[in-house]
């Protein structure tokens, strides 16, 4: 087992200054990956993603193509608008900056116009990755800051992401009795047989913590008074996000909002028959569910709740304009494209076969093919909204 010695005196010495010496899941999660100094998003291992020894990989780990291809839905997106003359693309959370680079090589080389445009800011609360960013980055137009240093109704572009919103912290919930009740972290207490000098976290359960985590299921349209939600029952709700997005669609004056990410619709996401949640935990590309191991040495996710996105953002004024899987949102960009003309390029056959490996596992279903990709937009006039994404089209 591996864990932050430092970071958990830092969560037990919160823990006991907070009332009744307990705090929520949503602030041990914070602190577990988002403590400034010892935080998962804080350490040696976040530089590892994507690669060998790293915890996981993302889409962007599998080389250029799923960069160039959302820099083909970036470009429409751009010419939906008119083609101003500053579109901004903020990424937030940019893991590396492999993505911003592909993003932002394709467009210099295929598309000088677009390039010219394009204001690429970054916005990444981490700064083990945002050092790793700047190194990988630094020959190219791209500018950091904080989401809450942009401006209200300041940008016209797009606000995009690919897998923030699972790492948010989320609160976790139970069903007593058919009662709503909050799952918080305290301490155990020392016994004999615990004669170790690093604190062991527990669970306990009591009143919610605020009434958002009720008024969450009326957003989403659940009722969890069905017979059908047993006692026991537990899940997350996510509220971090809904703040995320209202700032987000704050800043928007026009253009887009696209968040591609692991998650369900509500009545998925609740379904009784999944009664433990969505919390997994990545640790050196495995996972389990347990995330009092491995403190500040694992990533901590939850699924995401898309339909809490989308009714959160009708009312911070965004408008849906679609939502779809990964796969059919890559192929309707191109990708097919790309797996046919790999049969024709003059490269080592072990190269050609890697990258066709590559390309199979954005579209695979069962893993990051099954993400879904929501487009939101805000201050588009008719005409615009009227345009068609070629990302939603569903391919023939």
């Amino acid at each position: 087992m591996d864990f932050n010695p430092v970071l958990c005196m830092a969560i037990a010495n919160h823990i006991k200054s907070s009332p009744q010496q307990r705090i929520t899941f949503a602030e041990y999660m914070e602190l577990a990956l988002y403590h400034p100094e010892h935080g998962y998003y804080s350490n040696e291992a976040v530089k590892k993603i994507g690669f060998r020894g790293g915890d996981f990989f993302t889409s962007s780990s599998l080389g250029a193509d799923f960069g160039e291809l959302l820099a083909v839905q970036f470009l429409q997106m751009w010419e939906n608008l008119g083609k101003p003359n500053s579109f901004s693309l903020i990424e937030m959370g940019a893991g590396q900056g492999l993505l911003a680079s592909h993003i932002l090589h394709y467009s210099k080389l295929h598309h000088p116009d677009f390039f010219a445009a394009l204001n690429y800011i970054i916005v990444e609360k981490s700064p083990g990755l945002r050092e790793e960013q700047q190194k990988h980055l630094q020959n190219l137009p791209v500018h950091w800051c904080n989401l809450e240093d942009i401006l209200p109704n300041s940008i016209t572009g797009c606000f995009f992401s690919n897998e923030l919103v699972d790492a948010l912290p989320v609160h976790q919930f139970t069903l007593e009795a058919g009662e709503l009740r909050e799952i918080y972290v305290t301490i155990q207490e020392e016994t004999e047989n615990n004669n170790s000098d690093l604190p062991t976290f527990i669970e306990v359960i009591a009143e919610p913590s605020t009434p958002k985590l009720a008024e969450y299921f009326q957003l989403v349209g659940i009722d969890l008074s069905q017979n059908a939600y047993l006692d026991g029952y537990r899940s997350e709700i996510n509220l971090a996000a809904l703040d995320w997005l209202s700032i987000v669609a704050d800043c928007l004056q026009s253009g887009y909002v696209l968040t591609i990410d692991y998650g369900y619709p509500a009545t998925r996401y609740y379904n009784p028959r999944r009664s433990q949640g969505t919390i997994q935990c990545y640790y050196q590309h495995h996972h389990h569910n347990n995330p009092y191991i491995n403190i500040g040495q694992q990533d901590i996710t939850a699924h995401v709740d898309f339909t809490a996105l989308e009714n959160w953002g009708k009312r911070c004024h965004l408008n849906r304009v679609g939502w779809i899987q990964q796969g059919l949102f890559l192929m309707a960009l191109g990708l097919g494209e790309r797996l046919a003309a790999i049969s024709y390029q003059q490269q080592p056959i072990s190269e050609l076969l890697k990258r066709r490996e590559a390309l199979h596992q954005l579209i695979d279903p069962t893993g990051l093919g099954g993400f879904g990709v929501l487009v939101q937009s805000k201050g588009l006039t008719e005409t615009q909204a009227l345009q068609p994404l070629k990302g939603l089209a569903v391919p023939d």
